[in-house]
């Protein structure tokens, strides 16, 4: 039997089948109403919907005008916090529910609006005329909102009125306050740059100082007008480079007095300077994560810019004062985490590697630790909740297998990991307030996503909040790939995706195709259904090739060990494994040795090269997208943690360099860029271009001028797919 066609639409274009669900999960705060974000029609426009959990009914929440946002419509600060977190959709992209009542807040093309309750009007509190109002949060009673608008930070009451400002002098000297730097959100993942207290009277935010930091311009290169708007400036950090200075502040929600009842400014009054947090002598260093306690302290996360130790520091924020709770060192390096989470009795619940594997850490309130939550050879992936009034702290973790993640619950006195969900795969979970329900997004390689409300006590089904089928998955014939586990030559269980060709193609052996990311903090190999719905992959396999995915050593939730064997040395290990992939293939009958190709993006794109450089014997052919090839060139956060710095480690950054290998590169090679990439620069596939000639190798190149890291454009991306296949059809 035939397979069904996928075309190159099919391939390109997003939502993914099956992957049009519900997301952002958001209970009102008594727990009778779910909010999320949701595309009826399968595309990338959202709006936000309500499902009444009583009555299970369904309607919209907010109805923007004209349709919310567009790619055409954001601004340009709003564009590179989204390619910052990779977000694709339009329409409504984010919102916030208040604790009281039923208030929400909607930012929509720098605009920010508010709702009260389902039928209430949507109405508009702050504009963008003057300029857009970036991050808007919701205080906690949700009187008032806090954004940040041309580098100040501000609040507006969430009835309207006249907005406060509470800092200045940023855009003067060209500093920003509230808004995190690049490296934090690119890299730490903190996106945001300011915090509510619990009370609502103070707001703690960053100042972050770029300007002694070289700018890196790029030039829109195919756009038709060269004025201003044809290039941009970014003050961006490279490897053994300057930082960001950052300091933490603390000012008044009134922009008054720093305690007490002072009446709120007048217009015109200057708002009180800041109380600035003592963060330390060394000022060289990463501020990862803030948060308040209940009972009004601030509590920082602050990383050594070696990433090797990182201090939990209580702060008073009405004196400045900083009490050290606790200190991690490792000599591998700290992987950073949500998972800090007070408890009303001053208490707190902590992760940490301790043990090789992040496990969960119960303290007192002074930082003196109390007992050891979780243990094993499995790692804890997220805290999901606490339920402090039954003693119950829930997480997901790999305890099933590391392919795997489920929901968990541990008493805060220790004793055994109860299972909650059940079904093989992958569940993400949000839980309730009360911690009585949550909701349950559960996928596996043959089962699209469904979301679900179950009973937390024991994971019992309460209610189908989505399940529709996805007619593109019947319409397409997608098939799961198989999961297999195999050792490499160093005796490490590695796990790979296979994506066998039809029947048509007989049993093999087969032309192979290689999709490798390679890199740190991810994992492509899971039982979900994204690895299912990798469309190159499937469109790939209907053309004849055998398609493998390998998780190499390097990769995420496998533990320290497994993933520190790359430090200090890219591009080493990684090939090796991958090599070891494709030697399991040939003795399984399953690959055709002579023709063997690999592609990836990004340090998937980086692993393609050093792939068909370092193993020219196994690897004949590559497309190598948004590649990075010279470990000096990317960002201090990412390469220095695992590379340290180009001082201290020349050698390390010489061989890692994709440069130091171009003379042994004998296969095909494709490389693919966007030219207004911000993340991993073109210059990356230009200095490799050089190399490329004076080696004298041919080389084949597709640029996409108005693409940043992440393509955006469906013709674009299109036009990608067909040359990307057209290339292995033709060297393969």
């Amino acid at each position: 039997m035939t397979s069904s066609k996928i075309t190159l639409d099919d391939v390109a274009r997003y939502p993914l089948p099956g992957m049009a669900i519900p997301n952002t999960f958001a209970f009102s705060a008594d727990d009778t109403q779910l909010a999320y974000l949701h595309s009826a029609e399968r595309t990338l426009t959202q709006q936000l919907y309500v499902c009444d959990l009583t009555t299970g009914a369904t309607q919209p929440l907010v109805i923007p005008p004209t349709g919310g946002e567009t790619e055409e419509t954001l601004s340009p600060e709003e564009k590179l916090r989204r390619e910052r977190a990779r977000l694709l959709a339009t329409g409504v992209t984010h919102y916030a529910l208040s604790g009281q009542g039923f208030r929400v807040l909607t930012p929509l093309n720098g605009a920010i609006y508010i709702q009260d309750g389902v039928a209430a009007p949507l109405r508009q509190i702050v504009g963008n005329a003057d300029g857009p109002a970036l991050d808007p949060q919701l205080s906690p009673d949700g009187s008032a909102v806090a954004y940040v608008q041309n580098a100040e930070l501000y609040v507006v009451p969430a009835e309207g009125g006249a907005p406060r400002q509470l800092t200045t002098g940023a855009r003067e000297s060209g500093r920003t306050h509230g808004l995190a730097e690049y490296i934090a959100q690119e890299e730490m993942h903190r996106s945001h740059g300011f915090w509510w207290s619990p009370d609502g009277r103070r707001l703690a935010f960053t100042e972050v100082d770029e300007t002694h930091i070289p700018v890196y311009r790029i030039v829109h290169q195919g756009q038709d007008d060269v004025g201003a708007e044809a290039q941009e400036d970014h003050r961006y950090p490279f490897a053994g480079k300057a930082n960001a200075k950052v300091r933490l502040g603390v000012a008044s929600a009134d922009g008054g007095a720093r305690s007490g009842d002072r009446p709120q400014l007048k217009n015109g009054d200057r708002p009180q300077p800041p109380i600035w947090m003592d963060l330390g002598a060394d000022e060289d260093i990463y501020l990862a994560r803030i948060q308040w306690f209940p009972d009004g302290s601030l509590v920082a996360q602050i990383e050594n810019r070696e990433q090797t130790e990182l201090r939990l520091v209580r702060f008073d924020p009405q004196t400045s004062a900083g009490t050290l709770l606790l200190t991690e060192r490792n000599a591998v390096w700290i992987n950073l985490h949500d998972m800090l989470t007070p408890l009303k009795d001053g208490r707190f619940v902590w992760a940490a590697e301790r043990t090789g594997f992040r496990h969960l850490y119960l303290y007192a309130a002074d930082g003196q630790l109390i007992r050891q939550l979780t243990d094993g050879a499995w790692m804890v992936d997220a805290l999901a909740g606490i339920d402090e009034e039954r003693g119950l702290v829930y997480f997901t973790a790999t305890k099933a297998h590391p392919t795997e993640q489920h929901l968990y619950a541990v008493s805060l006195d220790g004793g055994d990991v109860r299972p909650i969900t059940r079904e093989p795969g992958m569940h993400a979970v949000t839980l309730d307030h009360a911690c009585r329900r949550f909701v349950d997004v559960h996928s596996a390689p043959e089962t699209p996503p469904t979301v679900t409300l179950r009973d937390l006590t024991d994971g019992a089904l309460l209610r189908v909040i989505y399940a529709t089928p996805d007619p593109r998955v019947a319409a397409l014939g997608l098939t799961a790939p198989e999961i297999v586990a195999f050792q490499n030559c160093d005796g490490d269980t590695l796990y790979g995706a296979l994506y066998l060709p039809p029947a048509e193609y007989g049993p093999g052996p087969y032309p192979v195709i290689v999709s490798v990311y390679g890199g740190p903090h991810a994992q492509r190999v899971t039982r979900s259904w994204a690895l299912t719905v990798d469309m190159r992959a499937q469109y790939l396999s209907r053309l004849g090739f055998l398609v493998f995915k390998v998780d190499n050593r390097g990769s995420a939730r496998r533990g320290l060990a497994f993933e520190s064997a790359i430090k200090h040395r890219l591009g080493d290990v990684e090939v090796r494994d991958q090599v070891d992939g494709v030697r399991w293939l040939v003795g399984q009958g399953l690959a055709d040795p002579t023709r063997v190709g690999i592609y990836g993006w990004s340090y998937g794109g980086y692993m393609a090269l050093m792939c068909l450089a370092r193993a020219p014997e196994t690897f004949k052919v590559a497309v190598a997208g948004a590649p990075v090839t010279h470990w000096d060139g990317y960002d201090t956060h990412y390469t220095e943690r695992y590379m340290g710095t180009p001082q201290s480690n020349p050698a390390g950054y010489a061989v890692s360099s994709v440069m130091a290998h171009v003379d042994k590169i004998q296969g095909q090679l494709l490389l693919v860029h966007g030219l207004i990439d911000e993340n991993v620069h073109f210059r990356h596939t230009a200095r490799l271009i050089n190399a490329l000639i004076r080696a004298r190798k041919p080389y084949a190149l597709l640029l996409f001028p108005d693409e940043r890291h992440t393509p955006r454009r469906l013709e674009d991306r299109i036009y990608m797919e067909e040359r990307v296949g057209n290339f292995f059809l033709e060297n393969l």
